[in-house]
């Protein structure tokens, strides 16, 4: 059961984080109880702005969509931890199909800021990225950014920006 409404739901635990997009907005619930030190990572940097301006640096049709990195190369950002934490695998969160919230890395141990949404099954990366929400609004805005044109490298060909990121309080 999910209880969205509980009185020690704090702005310091958001249930819900909106983004507001070049293409549209899109809102994401966080799995607090799963994976609580990625949640509060996720939530205090679109809090604090950090993921505003952020273009979608990665589009692969069909796979996922990946953001996150202020530099817009993917080789930057960091954690509110400093550079990077450790991975929150959950037994029972899985990548079972679009629309899954999870962390980008380089290995194991190696989460920053960057994040990615799945287009679709991907069970492959299960017990390696760690799942720490889901899109609970706005897939189809998921869904055009991942069909955007884009180069060799992955690149959308025109940039996808984040306008605006920041926390709901409720549903």
């Amino acid at each position: 059961i999910l209880l969205l409404n509980r009185p020690e739901m704090s702005q310091d635990k958001p249930p819900f984080i909106i983004f507001e997009t070049s293409m549209g907005s899109f809102t994401c619930e966080l799995y607090w109880d799963h994976a609580p030190r990625t949640c509060h990572n996720f939530a205090a940097l679109a809090a604090r702005g950090y993921y505003n301006g952020c273009k979608f640096h990665r589009v692969i049709p069909g796979f996922m969509v990946q953001t996150g990195d202020p530099t817009g190369t993917g080789r930057g950002g960091a954690s509110i931890y400093g550079k990077a934490f450790e991975d929150e695998i959950h037994p029972d969160l899985r990548h079972t199909g679009a629309g899954i919230l999870s962390m980008a890395n380089s290995g194991p141990h190696t989460n920053g800021s960057q994040f990615f949404v799945t287009l679709a099954p991907t069970q492959f990366l299960d017990g390696k990225h760690t799942i720490f929400g889901r899109i609970s609004s706005g897939l189809k805005t998921i869904d055009m950014i991942g069909k955007v044109q884009t180069d060799p490298h992955d690149r959308p060909t025109n940039d996808v920006i984040i306008n605006s990121a920041g926390p709901r309080p409720h549903s």
